[in-house]
């Protein structure tokens, strides 16, 4: 009798750990499924507007250039016309904390540069209908397990859990994003000075996506990039292998360095080891937000809420700005950030009993209508809050994905900030372009680099 109570009084903790929903793990019901598409949009997010209007209906998202639309010149803004509806600075910020994360009120805190222009609602996020279809067509498959740190069954789904369950589902979500099939990019990185001065570290970047395989091969993503400045790393080079069931097969790395040219298996490039080129100022799975095993955390979904992030950043891809118009002492120029309130995610990963990571504590918010995550508030071994990360999302609509645009993650005890991501100097971002897994080995490494 004893065991059986505590066997209830379990699962329904487990339940109102996710807020209600049914058990963890399990795959999506019939009714489940037949929501997507309906009464929620094709990737999981509430289709209808919320009940004041300030966040529209989902009509279908940017799936269409704007006419004259050339990338080498930026992505246009179908949205230039729109004007600031308010201004969040430090002086009027205790009126909409109810819509700000904890970093947002600290970076309005510390820095007078920082402030909010907030501008109406586009629910502009959009992928192609074939990847709807397979979202839809695996949903009932698909299931975590190993306490969230695997999917399984997925092949070619960019949202295996569309009505997630648990907060590994989500962030799962996050990791599979649509993004094309392929993706190559010329970006820049800068850790930031506190005087606003910087080092571009600039790099080459070429990715192929699980869902760009569709063989359901455990592969999560193939991912190469060669550093092209400062001249201290140029040509070093980074291959990933990451893996679907990151128990069964953890990721697989290796670096090659230009002055011995030799290729060498790189098991360090994961968790929190720090960042190439960034002064310190990131750990490896801060990039993109968060990425790799989940394993070291546990991750809760804590529900959904509206927020102001940033959203629909097309003047920062505008290949008329230099960097430096961009890049400020304290924090980007705020002038240049689009934000929106629009409905996310909120997960709460705590790092285990017995793991180790720099990060005690990080909480996301993702973006509901592309998963992506759009804010991050990340915390020390004391439970202080240290880092937060913002990324400003993008709508590239020749993909057509909802992607990033650049991202600032900031530093509240160094007061410094690393950002990531920008393009304005750089090639246009290339979606689906031709790529082999031939071209993501060993070998193919020191060919590059050779």
């Amino acid at each position: 009798m004893t065991r059986s109570i505590h066997h209830h009084a379990r699962t329904a903790l487990a339940a109102l750990c996710v807020l209600g929903l049914t058990a963890a793990h399990a795959k999506l019901t019939t009714a489940e499924i037949e929501r997507l598409g309906k009464d929620l949009t094709p990737v999981g997010a509430e289709r209808a507007g919320n009940k004041e209007g300030t966040i529209p209906k989902w009509e279908g998202g940017l799936t269409k250039a704007p006419a004259g639309f050339d990338a080498k010149k930026g992505w246009a803004d179908p949205y230039a016309a729109d004007k600031p509806l308010y201004t969040i600075t430090a002086a009027n910020a205790e009126q909409h904390k109810d819509k700000l994360a904890p970093g947002q009120l600290a970076l309005l805190k510390r820095y007078p540069s920082y402030k909010m222009e907030v501008y109406p609602t586009r629910r502009s996020a959009a992928f192609p209908e074939s990847a709807y279809e397979i979202i839809k067509n695996e949903a009932g498959k698909i299931e975590s397990a190993n306490e969230g740190n695997s999917v399984l069954n997925q092949v070619a789904s960019t949202t295996p859990f569309p009505i997630p369950k648990t907060g590994a589902e989500a962030i799962w979500n996050h990791a599979f994003r649509y993004r094309g099939d392929t993706l190559i990019r010329d970006q820049t990185e800068f850790p930031v000075q506190t005087n606003g001065s910087f080092t571009p570290v600039k790099r080459h970047e070429e990715t192929i996506f699980s869902n760009g395989l569709k063989n359901g091969s455990n592969v999560l993503f193939y991912f190469r990039t060669t550093y092209k400045a400062p001249s201290s790393i140029a040509g070093d080079a980074l291959l990933a292998h990451d893996f679907i069931d990151q128990v069964k097969q953890p990721r697989a790395a290796w670096v090659y360095n230009p002055g011995t040219r030799r290729v060498l298996r790189a098991p360090e490039v994961s968790y929190d080891t720090p960042r190439n080129g960034v002064d310190g100022l990131s750990t490896v799975d801060d990039y993109d937000g968060f990425n790799g095993s989940p394993d070291r955390f546990d991750w809760k979904l804590v529900g959904k809420r509206e927020m102001i992030i940033p959203y629909n950043n097309f003047k920062l891809t505008d290949k008329n700005l230099k960097y430096a118009d961009i890049i400020k002492a304290g924090t980007y120029n705020q002038d240049l950030v689009r934000y929106e309130l629009h409905r996310v995610w909120v997960v709460e990963a705590t790092l285990k009993p017995g793991k180790s990571h720099v990060y005690r504590k990080r909480v996301y918010f993702l973006d509901e209508d592309s998963w992506q995550i759009a804010h991050g508030d990340l915390y020390d071994g004391r439970g202080e809050l240290w880092r937060v990360l913002e990324i400003f999302g993008v709508q590239y609509y020749n993909a057509p994905a909802f992607f990033i645009g650049g991202s600032a993650q900031y530093d509240l005890q160094a007061r410094r900030y690393v950002s990531s991501g920008l393009t304005n100097e750089e090639k246009p971002i290339q979606f689906n372009v031709p790529l082999k897994p031939s071209d993501f080995t060993p070998d193919a490494l020191r060919r590059i680099g050779n």
